[in-house]
């Protein structure tokens, strides 16, 4: 492991994307990130089925999430 820029984004089954939780340079090791179920502008988004992509270096991966209110 090692710094880097780190992306993660959050979209919907559509491809639309509901909000980016990290952005920026981010240190080697354990990290915790938690979404609050909002979209970019602050709008709770609907339970349902979510994907979430982790862009580090030249490290990439997409999964998918399961949201129940």
């Amino acid at each position: 492991p090692e710094d880097g820029l780190v992306n993660i984004t959050i979209y919907d089954m559509m491809g639309r994307q509901i909000s980016t939780l990290v952005s920026g340079q981010q240190t080697a090791g354990y990290n915790i990130v938690q979404w609050n179920a909002t979209n970019s502008f602050g709008e709770a988004v609907s339970a349902g089925l979510y994907l979430y992509t982790i862009h580090a270096g030249e490290f990439t991966q997409t999964r998918k999430m399961v949201l129940l209110k």
